[in-house]
């Protein structure tokens, strides 16, 4: 097995499989995006707002997509009062930032502290340590739905020890590449937040530099679906591999880490097809069909009821749509009996 920075990795059949079926996808890119066209700006929109609200469910923030879309749409930072607002708006602009310069943004440890302060730009309790390294310990924490912590794994202690493992990171990332630029992303990303530089803030920082790391080795369709979003899927899982490969450390054997990373963009790759394939259904709705489609858009979770309340339409014609719009896969049915609801896929 090669020796990766301070890791090791076995390189499977399956995780080659992986490789091979995301670079085939980001070789079709440049035809789908000519083909596509505005239709991409829209699936941009809800990819933004997936990522935004589910990074920062993960580390307990409680606002849902749709509150998350609303609180985007009418963004007021002097009425950031509340943490979850306040984390919300700055991911946003992190993410927004990355989606903007991707290209120009060095992958240096300057500009981490940079994206790291933008990242908690408006959180009031973070406002003494953002845009700097840990001053104290800090561990890996798995934050469950009633608020509870459970420590995952050990961080990298902080001051020198800290500081020369960033430096190491930002030195092995800037070497000659030795190996494909998926893997090279996936050991970045792992290796951050097992050093956990900054006080807090680290899981979100993992994910908006695991989008910008992709953007940059040239996976551009990773912005029309929500990477975030299928971390916070697969939360449990996360956390447990993560916890997996740290535990060996240090020379630990990551495959199990990589395989995750890149299992995601498979799932996130197959989302997006859908999506693109879904277009064509879209375009057959007719227009109270269309305006059930924008209203589960905005508000995901949406029940038949609540449908045919907001739209005005009789709760009869408005299931026959839901049936028929599940059917082309232009919606997603959860649930059952009164529990019934309905998300854009």
């Amino acid at each position: 097995m090669p020796s990766l920075h301070t890791f090791r990795l076995d390189l499977t059949w399956e995780l080659l499989q992986a490789l091979s079926r995301v670079d085939r996808f980001a070789g079709e890119w440049a035809g789908i995006e000519r083909r596509e066209g505005r239709s991409l700006k829209h699936l941009k929109r809800i990819a933004t707002v997936q990522s935004v609200g589910a990074s920062t469910r993960i580390e307990g923030s409680r606002l849902a997509d749709d509150e998350v879309d609303a609180l985007l749409a009418q963004l007021d930072i002097s009425k950031l009062e509340d943490r979850d607002q306040q984390e919300v708006a700055g991911y946003f602009e992190a993410l927004d930032t990355i989606s903007e310069a991707y290209a120009d943004i060095r992958i240096g440890e300057s500009e981490l502290k940079h994206l790291h302060k933008l990242a908690l730009r408006y959180s009031t309790k973070d406002a003494w340590h953002r845009g700097g390294y840990k001053q104290r310990s800090n561990a890996v924490e798995a934050v469950a739905a009633d608020g509870s912590r459970t420590v995952v794994f050990a961080t990298t202690p902080p001051g020198v020890e800290t500081e020369e493992a960033m430096r190491a990171l930002v030195d092995w990332y800037a070497a000659p590449a030795k190996v494909h630029p998926l893997v090279r992303a996936a050991l970045f990303c792992y290796e951050f937040v097992t050093i956990h530089p900054f006080q807090d803030g680290n899981g979100r920082m993992s994910r908006l530099l695991a989008t910008l790391l992709l953007l940059q080795e040239g996976y551009p369709w990773v912005q029309y679906v929500s990477f975030e979003h299928e971390i916070e899927r697969r939360k449990n899982e996360y956390y447990r591999v993560l916890r997996q490969c740290q535990l060996q450390r240090p020379g630990e054997e990551l495959s199990p880490w990589v395989h995750f990373f890149l299992d995601c963009l498979v799932v996130m790759m197959e989302k997006l097809r859908a999506k693109l394939d879904a277009k064509g259904s879209v375009t057959a709705l007719n227009d109270r069909q269309r305006n059930i489609l924008r209203y589960v858009q905005a508000h995901a979770g949406a029940q038949a009821g609540g449908i045919a309340k907001a739209l005005a339409l009789a709760l009869p014609t408005v299931k026959k749509d839901l049936e028929l719009m599940v059917a082309r896969d232009v919606l997603v049915r959860a649930g059952a009996g009164r529990g019934t609801h309905y998300s854009a896929p």
